[in-house]
């Protein structure tokens, strides 16, 4: 049996960064996964160009039922450092809306990089490597793989979440939770376009392509983002953010305007004696198939000049108080992100080490903390690989 210093399960992003920095301290470090390649998320993230992370990097960007516990590790290993790194390896990159960071050419180099990094400390990656069993026997962790046995004295889970299982996800790391009596928190789908309601889904179809800005809100948090209608629903940033904060059941408010006050602006046209009707007015501001769908003819069709405030106020409510319910998500199928996880609570925001089992530690997207969209799931990823390398 061939043993180690470090067992790393998982050759994603939090994986291959834990390795690099235990190797650095002169670790031996062996890391495996059931993949055949290492960093399938990174190579399809941001489009093939991977949004790595952001400029704007804060605590208020995650969830998790342990809100403080991300900030020790977001605060030791930045997003400036992760971009000094970058830079060492002369990788060009841009920015997008909102601070977010994506490379110029390729997500391949951020792999790259992760993977010359990990080969100039000496680290092992061995890929097609299923484990069959594990155990933890007199202080080390056993590990019987479909290649065969090794042993470590620590053991990094950096397996990830259940999202998109086409790449290779899996439930394994709430398993070896499970398997040491570490509490998980209950999973669902982040970062995922919402479906609707039978009767909506009908009404809306017609829409499929068109993407409006707006204010998607429910009672606990709002974003300002694009909605794109698809066939399936809804989607585009704004749907993304929101569905982190959504449970089943719950109503959304669309505001479809977000940056004006429409009811004062029509009140200011019809007082400038605007004969336009409403559909030549508002078709200024959103498309025609919107209006169309969201608006009764008889309102699209009435003079500016002789709409009532009563019928002023019923376009108002319908764009930019429009309330929904949404049927579901599209589950982890095409999520970005799992939600919940491995308990915060029952891991050490200095090291990422459980705080009952010496040696086991646990990395990004696998525990309960996740990020925005924007660059913020990366960087936590980037952020817990480093402090638990420090220790491991």
């Amino acid at each position: 049996m061939k043993h180690w210093d470090v067992i790393i399960i998982g050759a994603g992003a939090s994986g291959l960064m834990c390795a690099i920095e235990a190797g650095k301290r002169g670790r031996s470090v062996l890391v495996i996964d059931h993949a055949n390649k290492p960093g399938k998320k990174i190579l399809m993230s941001g489009g093939g160009r991977c949004n790595f992370t952001n400029y704007a990097i804060s605590p208020d960007n995650y969830l998790s039922n342990n809100p403080h516990f991300c900030k020790s590790a977001l605060s030791r290993f930045t997003q400036w450092d992760f971009l000094a790194m970058i830079e060492r390896h002369g990788i060009a990159f841009h920015e997008r809306e909102h601070g977010q960071l994506f490379c110029n050419d390729s997500a391949k180099d951020i792999l790259n990089m992760l993977l010359a990094e990990c080969a100039a400390v000496g680290v092992v990656i061995k890929l097609n490597t299923p484990i069959k069993q594990l155990d933890n026997n007199g202080g080390l962790f056993h590990l019987i793989t479909h290649h065969g046995s090794v042993s470590g004295h620590s053991l990094v889970v950096a397996t990830g979440g259940l999202s998109i299982p086409k790449m290779g996800a899996t439930p394994l790391g709430y398993q070896i939770a499970a398997q040491f009596n570490i509490n998980v928190i209950p999973t669902r789908a982040g970062l995922v376009p919402f479906t609707l309601q039978p009767l909506d889904k009908n009404k809306l179809s017609v829409l499929s392509g068109i993407a409006v800005l707006t204010k998607m809100s429910n009672s606990r948090m709002q974003f300002v983002e694009n909605m794109l209608f698809t066939h399936r629903g809804l989607s585009g940033p704004a749907v993304l953010q929101l569905s982190s904060y959504w449970h089943p059941g719950e109503e959304i408010s669309i505001n479809l305007l977000p940056h004006m006050d429409l009811l004062e602006q029509l009140k200011i046209n019809r007082l400038n004696k605007h004969k336009q009707t409403i559909k030549n007015q508002l078709d200024m501001y959103l498309p025609k198939r919107l209006l169309n769908c969201l608006l009764e003819d008889s309102l699209l069709d009435c003079s500016l000049l002789d709409c009532s405030e009563r019928q002023l106020q019923m376009i108002v409510t319908q764009l930019q108080h429009w309330t929904l319910k949404p049927n579901g998500t599209e589950g982890y199928r095409t999520a970005e992100v799992t939600l919940g996880g491995v308990d915060c609570d029952a891991i050490s925001s200095k090291t990422m080490e459980s705080k009952t089992i010496p040696g086991l530690y646990f990395v990004g997207e696998v525990l309960d903390v996740t990020g925005w969209l924007g660059g913020y799931n990366f960087q936590w990823a980037w952020s817990s690989a480093w402090c638990a390398g420090q220790y491991c």
